[in-house]
Order: C-alpha cells, then structure tokens, then sequence
C-alpha cells in the first residue's frame, strides 16, 4: 500500500482525539489531520453510557463530539473500526493492522485505556459484559432489556452507575466488591455508608467486602460464587472494575511510561513529536504540585484541545483543573483536585449526606472539594484549591454555598 503523509496523526478517536482536532485548528487551519479510531463510532461521549441513556434524559444519537459534518468541514480524514499496530518513532510513521502505513509530523496518542478483565474462572464466558464502549451499552442494554436480575461486579465510579442504572430499568440487582462500602476511594466512609443504605433501601443488594472467586453459565444463566461463600444467580453479569491504560504503542516506540504515558507541561511525551492525552497521560497537574493520570470526560476535552493546540505549536502548559461528576439515584455531585478518601475530610452538609460541601485536606491545605447536590460552585471550589492557605474546619464552614 502506499504510504499517506498527514501533518497531525491522531490515534484514538475518542473524547480527547476528538477535541484534539479543535485544538490544531485554532491554530494551523490547512495542515492535514488524520483521526484514526478503532472503534467504528466517530468520537462520542462516555457518561452517558451508564447514566443518561438508561433514564431515557439522552438518546444515543446525541452523544456524539461532533456531528459528520464537523470532520468535512475541518478537512479531517477519519479511518474508523482501524486498529493502530505499529508506532515507528524514528520513522514518524504508524501502521495499521492491514499494513497501511501513515507519516506525522506531530502524533497524538489519545488511545485512551481499556476495562480490567476478572481472572477468576469463568471472568471470560461470552455474555460477561467488561464496561466501556458505546457497543458494551448496546448489548447490556439489549440483555437487561430481556433479562430479570444482574449481577454488578465492582462498587467504584462505573460499577456504582450501573448498579443505579440496572435498578432504575427494574432488574433485580446484587453487587459484589471487595470495599467495605460503595466508592469507598472517593467517599468518606460516613457518606459511603450513606449511600449504600440508598442502594440496599431501593432494592439493590451489596455484597461488600466481598469479590467472585468463579462464574459458571448454564442454560443462559449465570451463577456466580464468591469469596465469603454467596452464590449469585442472575441473568446478566456486568463488571465495572476500572481501566488500565492503553500503552502498547507507546512501550513499543521506546516512550518514557509508568502508570500511564509520561509528558510534560506541554504534553510532550519523551518523544517531542509525540503528544498524549486523556486516560493514558501522566501529566504534571500544577495546582496539586504532582504528577497524576486523570481518567475523567472533563480532563479528556480540556487536555485533548491543549494537546492540539501544542502541536501546533502552542506550546502552553497544561495548567487546568478538572472536574468530574456523577449521578446516583437522587444524588449527584461534582468533584476537582484531589477528592481522595485517605486525605483528612470535612463535610460542611446542609442537609446531611444529601446537600453540602466535602472538603479533602493535607497538612491544613484544601486539596480537594466534592460539592453534593451543589452546583454551579466548581469554579469556587478551583479558586479555593489554588489559594494552597491553611484552613481549619471552621473557617471552612459555609465557604462554598
């Protein structure tokens, strides 16, 4: 095959490739884009798999980054359900899995993570659905839709949406985690426990401190047994355990990585020609002073615009803050900086674990805020987080209404 020569090479038409192409447009409005994705979806938004599309709030049709049109119009050449194999860095070239090869001039490597599997007996039967892509959402949605009961695997961010979600479609759910209460990482065990009483009151059982040992499936059904001892029939068995990040370009090209693809302010990796962006970047987060992977929708758009427009020549540092958020049942909340459960916490409620403010502190500082069925503070919580003063509980009282 001939070789095809872009200016930019995008690999990982996701959220942050997707926004990668705003960024280099803001700043280069004729050098070539190639957006490559492995996925045969365009570009889409990932919250709404396990949260809106279940409550019938979005249709899928609407969780798309950009419309067709958008790529036309800003002269990008997407090659869709296209797996990248080969990262050749002293070739400024990738190639894919049917031997087309494409030279960069700038690469971005926006390839994203992909779900822990479960390696226990049984964790790879056809019919487990391991959650993350717009195509899992199709066919979970499409067995609960047919089924009566389920089984969630996993009781942190994903595993706790679907836990809601299964239950808000009327299925008989049981959870089963290894935690001893839900999003037990990011909730201070008061609210933790809180919440999970929210889940067990609406119908949903939790098995917690608990994890599957193995997973037999006869005539269609599943019976999952676990560690403590329970055995769990059900009909559907999803697992929501967390993601790795996707590294295997990035290790083969000679990148610097650890818990993701090293870069600097900038986004650079090792390799100056190469960017990376969203759930695969180690990047310096300058406001908490530390080097951290952020696997979140807001940080994937932000840090893929700034990726873009670094490789086209920017060169700004990426100083944002992200946030994240989440809906469970009646509660839903919106967190930035360093929302961490080992930290010191303190909850300013106005209605306990239901309205308020959390605050996550180290050494006096304010490092994190989770605002609960508050909105439209997160620009206060930054503020507060930047201001790196000492604070005491009480003069953190009422800080952010």
């Amino acid at each position: 095959m001939a070789q095809q020569t872009y200016d930019y090479v995008i690999v990982g038409a996701g959220l942050a490739g997707g926004c990668a192409v705003e960024g280099i447009r803001k700043r280069d409005a004729r050098g070539t884009i190639l957006l490559v994705g492995a996925e045969p979806q365009r570009p889409y938004n990932r919250p709404p798999l396990s949260k809106q599309l279940w409550t019938g709030k979005q249709t899928l049709d609407t969780i798309f980054v950009h419309d067709l049109e958008f790529y036309q119009r800003q002269s990008v050449s997407l090659a869709l359900n296209t797996e990248i194999t080969i990262l050749d860095a002293s070739a400024k070239a990738v190639v894919d899995r049917n031997g087309q090869r494409y030279q960069y001039g700038k690469l971005l490597l926006a390839t994203g993570g992909h779900p822990r599997t479960l390696s226990i007996p049984g964790g790879d039967l056809d019919g487990i659905f391991c959650f993350r892509t717009y195509q899992d959402y199709i066919r979970l949605r499409g067995a609960a839709d047919r089924a009566k009961s389920a089984v969630v695997i996993g009781g942190g961010f994903i595993g706790s949406e679907l836990g809601a979600a299964l239950n808000m479609v009327k299925r008989e759910v049981t959870m089963v985690f290894p935690e001893p209460y839900l999003v037990n990482r990011v909730f201070p065990e008061p609210l933790g426990r809180a919440i999970q009483k929210n889940y067990v009151d609406r119908g949903v059982r939790t098995l917690d401190s608990d994890r599957p040992v193995s997973i037999a499936r006869s005539g269609g059904r599943f019976a999952v047994r676990t560690q403590n001892g329970a055995q769990i029939d059900a009909d559907v068995v999803a697992v929501g355990i967390g993601i790795a990040p996707e590294l295997k370009l990035a290790t083969q090209a000679g990148l610097q990585t650890g818990n993701g693809i090293m870069v600097n302010e900038q986004l650079q990796s090792s390799d100056s020609n190469i960017y990376a962006a969203g759930d695969n970047a180690f990047f310096p987060y300058r406001a908490l002073g530390k080097s951290m992977r952020v696997e979140h929708w807001d940080n994937a758009i932000n840090q893929g615009k700034c990726a873009g427009r670094n490789m086209a020549g920017a060169a700004e540092p990426y100083d944002y803050m992200p946030f994240f958020f989440s809906d469970l049942f009646d509660f839903g909340y919106e967190a930035v900086g360093e929302v961490d459960s080992s930290l010191e916490t303190y909850a300013d409620w106005q209605e306990k674990f239901r309205t308020g403010v959390i605050y996550y502190l180290a050494d006096g500082l304010v490092r994190g805020v989770m605002l609960c069925n508050v909105w439209e503070k997160v620009d206060a919580a930054r503020a507060l987080i930047r201001k790196q003063e000492k604070r005491t509980r009480e003069s953190l009282k009422g800080a952010i209404r």
